[in-house]
């Protein structure tokens, strides 16, 4: 299997940027986590960032372009108006590389409990201590409710949205998709326990084990975008096998 890295350090090239946003926003459709509402993003350099058409993600075409948005600045004409949230993000974290705002159901479920997935088995522990809740339905339509949002996120890899999905952010893009999987697990996970909590209280793993837990070592992070990812059309190198995408210099995964 051939396995081939984009970085946008190394590269440097929007289209191959934006083709790797395609693949994952398509990705995260076909795995359930994002319907008609939902984007996704990779950061070019320390200004601009790339996010994916303004459309459903899944029925993103074949070369359909993104958009280049400035991380500070207003939004571009025709982006989607809580793209400020990964504005945000990128301002704020520069060791930040991809950003998706998606709907998983899972996830969305549970927060309308008011609660966010814990860390009952392995994808949850890469949340600890636990996923922010922002407490608010609405959708996100001005600086001042995206700035809110992501300082309740503050360096957590996501942030659950009341009855409105979640926002997850990693140093790849590859990560980012995982991460958004493994944020739905944990929550299909804790959805099943609760029905049995009241009789038989739930081993959520403490920090040591979360700690632990939550390695990359093993390309546990590449695995799973291979799993996700597989079929794309337009994945690199070989046509439609798994391959690996960073939009980011990449973190050492020993």
């Amino acid at each position: 299997m051939t396995q081939v890295t984009f970085d946008a350090a190394r590269h440097g090239g929007i289209a191959d940027i934006d083709r790797a946003v395609r693949v994952a926003a398509r990705t995260l459709a076909r795995a359930g986590l994002a319907h008609a509402y939902g984007h996704c993003s990779a950061r070019l350099d320390a200004d601009r960032f790339v996010v994916c058409a303004a459309r459903p993600m899944g029925l993103i075409g074949i070369g359909e372009t993104g958009t280049v948005v400035p991380i500070d600045g207003p939004l571009p004409d025709g982006v989607l108006g809580e793209v400020r949230l990964h504005q945000k993000i990128y301002r704020s974290r520069p060791d930040i590389g991809a950003v998706a705002r998606t709907m998983p159901p899972k996830t969305m479920s549970l927060s309308t409990l008011r609660r966010t997935p814990r860390a009952l088995h392995g994808p949850g522990t890469y949340f600890a201590p636990g996923v922010p809740l922002w407490d608010d339905p609405q959708l996100i339509r001005s600086d001042e409710q995206a700035a809110a949002v992501i300082a309740t996120m503050g360096t957590n890899a996501a942030v659950v949205m009341r009855g409105n999905g979640a926002v997850v952010a990693a140093d790849t893009l590859e990560a980012m998709v995982a991460l958004t999987w493994y944020l739905e697990d944990a929550a299909r996970v804790d959805l099943d326990v609760l029905a049995l909590e009241a009789s038989l209280p739930a081993a959520v793993l403490n920090d040591d084990e979360c700690r632990a837990r939550a390695t990359r070592s093993g390309r546990i992070i590449e695995r799973m975008w291979e799993y996700l990812s597989a079929g794309d059309p337009e994945l690199p190198g070989d046509a439609a096998l798994p391959s690996s995408f960073s939009s980011h210099p990449s973190h050492d995964r020993s």
